[in-house]
C-alpha cells in the first residue's frame, strides 16, 4: 500500500516502512503539497492534524485520521482500517530512512562496515541499495516484536 505521512508521524513512516509499505515523509511539506501527492500519485494520507484530514477528505483524496498514544495502538489502527500485515517480512521491507526496498547481503560484504561484535554474532544482514544503510536482527528486534505483538493484541480486542 501507498502512504504519504504528516510530519507528527515520523516514527509510524519508519514502521510501516519495515512492515513494506511504500511511505512518503517529509516534516516540511506544506498541507496543500501533501494533499496534491496523496492525489496525483494515489496515497493514502496519514495525519494526526484534524484539520488536514477534514481538507484532504473534501478533496476526494484517501485520508485516515491517526488516532492512538503509542506506535502499537497506532499500528493496530492501521492495520484494522487497511487490512495490514503486522508482521516484518525482510523480503518486502523498506529502507526505514529512504524508503526503498532493502536487499539481503552476504555477510562477508559488510564486514567492515558493522562493529565487529555484529560480525561474529549475526548471520544475516540486508543493506538498502540507494542510502548504504546496513540491517540485521539486532537487540532491538526484540523491541520491535514487543511493539508488533501489542499491536496485534489491541487488534484482537478492535
Amino acid at each position: 500500500m501507498k502512504f504519504i505521512i504528516d510530519g507528527m508521524l515520523g516514527k509510524l513512516t519508519r514502521w510501516l516502512r519495515m512492515l513494506g509499505h511504500n511511505v512518503k515523509y517529509s516534516n516540511a511539506t506544506e498541507d496543500k503539497e501533501l494533499i496534491r501527492i496523496a492525489k496525483t500519485e494515489g496515497r493514502v494520507l496519514l495525519t494526526r492534524d484534524l484539520e488536514l484530514y477534514q481538507q484532504a477528505t473534501s478533496r476526494d483524496v484517501k485520508a485516515f485520521y491517526v488516532e492512538g498514544a503509542k506506535e502499537s495502538e497506532r499500528l493496530a489502527n492501521l492495520a484494522k482500517r487497511f487490512k495490514l500485515e503486522l508482521e516484518i517480512d525482510v523480503k518486502i521491507s523498506r529502507c526505514p530512512r529512504c524508503n526503498t526496498k532493502i536487499k539481503r547481503v552476504e555477510k562477508n560484504a559488510v564486514k567492515v562496515k558493522i562493529p565487529k561484535n555484529t560480525f561474529l554474532k549475526y548471520e544475516e544482514f540486508w543493506q538498502c541499495p540507494k542510502c548504504a544503510q546496513i540491517y540485521w536482527r539486532g537487540t532491538h528486534w526484540k523491541r520491535i516484536n514487543k511493539t508488533l505483538d501489542e499491536a496485534r493484541k489491541i487488534l484482537e480486542k478492535k
